[in-house]
């Protein structure tokens, strides 16, 4: 197996578990008899001014050819090698830092789930500790 082709696959296998791991476990809620625990219940996605979101707007791109991607609205999307890995809305969580929606609700905890832009202007996206460097605008 290519290096390459092992670091997307590892990337890929990261973001399902933190998928599972944002939604309670395996996103069936408790269907399973091992499964007592209850169903964490989310919060609804709070109304966001395109002002609180505007550093973010525009596409970032990862090393390992990932990229987030964000409109004036706050919506966004996390795709790599044509997979979409996240879509969402992103949440102002204080001075340069975001928390993302999760199935269209506010987590409202999670600090693996979101990103901060850090002081050279990169987004840190916290879920891999990776940084992400925004597009030039063609």
């Amino acid at each position: 197996m290519r290096a390459r082709s092992v670091s997307s696959l590892a990337a890929t296998a990261l973001a399902a578990a933190l998928a599972l791991t944002a939604c309670g476990g395996s996103g069936h809620g408790s269907s399973g008899a091992a499964s007592t625990a209850p169903t964490p219940t989310l919060a609804p996605v709070p109304a966001v001014k395109a002002a609180d979101v505007r550093v973010l707007v525009g596409r970032w791109i990862g090393e390992r050819k990932d990229y987030f991607e964000f409109k004036a609205d706050g919506s966004g999307v996390w795709k790599q090698g044509g997979q979409t890995l996240w879509t969402g809305q992103a949440i102002p969580d204080g001075k340069n830092k975001y928390r993302f929606s999760w199935q269209g609700k506010d987590p409202q905890s999670g600090s693996y789930w979101g990103a901060t832009i850090d002081a050279k202007g990169r987004l840190v996206f916290a879920g891999t500790n990776q940084t992400y460097s925004k597009a030039k605008r063609k």
